[in-house]
């Protein structure tokens, strides 16, 4: 059976390497080493080494998962993608940290859903737009339509053009009007909502309600 012939801890990382004689390494942890009470010349047969590199994974998995919410909140989606596909770690360690975010409350796709569409009221949007960000983000659509129910479309357009009329202030008609039509389109308004938007900021600018439509 193998044998723990030494314990060397890494450079700069709190983990070490757990050698066995028959050249085999196994890189745990220093908490779990400790926890486990590893110690050269105690025997390690591969069902012990596979608990131990599963904990290890748990223990990192949360970790990283606690530093990631304290940042800001997150949608299990996103967490899952950083967790398993950026930081690389097993899908049960995953499984685990989303769990236990969930059960502390840091994870909400719910509230998360509210809280990214309340944060994009600082660069407004469409519904629509915002219902494709958050799909991206892997909130169902029960929890988008309910974020999204007191959004309007008209208020927000025109509250995302208030931040283009001084560069557009000096423009002939139809360049304000086109500058402006596409500025809108790619917040994903659509024909009808930045055809009123545009004919609004042009009269309160020029006090000509009379706008050509020519984007």
């Amino acid at each position: 059976m193998p044998v723990i012939t030494a314990i060397e801890k890494q450079p700069r990382r709190q983990r070490a390497n757990v050698i066995l004689d028959g050249g085999y390494t196994l890189s745990l942890r220093l908490d779990v080493i400790t926890l486990a009470r590893l110690a050269v010349g105690l025997e390690l047969p591969a069902d012990r080494r596979a608990e131990l590199e599963a904990e290890d994974q748990r223990l990192g998995a949360m970790e990283a998962a606690l530093k990631l919410v304290a940042i800001g909140p997150r949608s299990e989606h996103d967490l899952r993608e950083r967790l398993q596909g950026r930081r690389g770690f097993r899908r049960e360690a995953v499984d685990h940290a989303v769990g236990r975010m969930r059960e502390l409350g840091y994870l909400n796709d719910a509230a998360f859903a509210r809280y990214y569409v309340e944060a994009r009221g600082a660069s407004p949007r469409s519904k629509r737009a915002l219902a494709f960000e958050l799909s991206r983000k892997g909130i169902d659509k029960r929890h988008a339509e309910t974020a999204l129910e007191s959004h309007s479309d008209a208020d927000a357009a025109y509250e995302a053009s208030q931040r283009r009329l001084r560069a557009l202030r000096d423009c002939d008609r139809q360049t304000f009007e086109r500058r402006l039509g596409s500025f809108l389109a790619g917040r994903g308004f659509g024909y009808g909502i930045a055809r009123t938007t545009i004919a609004r900021c042009w009269q309160e600018l020029h006090g000509d309600a009379a706008v050509d439509w020519a984007i």
